[in-house]
């Protein structure tokens, strides 16, 4: 009998610290963040690749992730949980007044935001958001392959990829710089596909006449991916993650990682 009950407290006492140690490992996540994904304009297909791909990411590296479709439950208690906050193909205006409010100040604190792909399509009449992002999306052509180049191999997640590579995404072309201290990362050669289109979309000119809003590429320097550090915190930004499959590509999954780590930690940037 007392064999039995000495067995029964060893089993328990096992099975608490085995509990107590699953416990401890899950308490310690490098860092926690919120993906946002909610759409008021066009929603992306895309989504729910992207979704996968960061829970994956958070398995792979070590954080813990909360999905949010919709922005109504932000506040400045909810966010003081996260490091960062990832806006995944959000579109068109998503936070009312108290909203804006309460993720001004999540920044302020020192933490980070990640804009994926439409993320710069994304609360145009907030100055602050455009700002955050670094510029606003005005247009693109249809998908096509064109070739990337790494302007920056010392941001985390591009330190061992070749200069240049092959990619097919939608080509975003961008409206000026909201900021003037964004870093460049990546750039697509204009060369290496055709960027003109023209929308029915009708845009007031400088003379408030209507027009057709007209795409011809941005010249010299077409940015794809930057980043920079913003009212008290930090912005990561990339235009890929359109097409579905792309967000199972080891490469931008690693792209993806590189500048969610830096915003959530502000670390993986060699500093010369």
């Amino acid at each position: 009998m007392t064999t039995r009950i000495f067995f029964f407290k060893s089993m328990f006492i096992a099975v608490s610290i085995y509990f107590l140690a699953v416990n401890s490992l899950n308490a310690q996540k490098q860092f926690k963040v919120l993906l946002l994904t909610e759409t008021a304009g066009y929603h992306h297909e895309s989504i729910m690749n992207g979704i996968t791909a960061i829970n994956t990411l958070a398995d792979t590296h070590n954080f813990e992730v909360t999905r949010q479709q919709n922005s109504n439950k932000i506040t400045e208690n909810t966010l003081q949980e996260f490091d960062a906050v990832i806006f995944l193909n959000t579109t068109a205006n998503i936070f009312d007044d108290e909203e804006q409010a309460a993720f001004e100040k999540f920044i302020r604190s020192g933490k980070g935001y990640v804009g994926v792909h439409a993320a710069s399509d994304t609360e145009y009449d907030w100055e602050w958001y455009t700002k955050l992002v670094g510029r606003m999306f005005h247009i693109h052509p249809v998908q096509q392959t064109a070739k990337l180049r790494i302007m920056d191999h010392n941001f985390p997640g591009l330190e061992h990829f070749s200069d240049s590579l092959l990619w097919t995404d939608e080509w975003y072309e961008f409206g000026e710089e909201k900021v003037k201290d964004l870093k460049y990362l990546v750039e697509v050669d204009e060369g290496s596909y055709d960027p003109d289109v023209i929308w029915g979309d009708r845009d007031p000119d400088e003379y408030g006449n209507l027009v057709d809003r007209v795409g011809k590429g941005m010249g010299e320097l077409h940015p794809i991916s930057w980043y920079h550090e913003y009212d008290g915190g930090r912005a990561f930004y990339t235009a890929l993650g359109h097409i579905g499959k792309v967000y199972e590509n080891q490469w931008f999954l690693d792209h993806l990682y590189g500048g969610l780590y830096y915003a959530a930690t502000g670390k993986g940037i060699e500093r010369n």
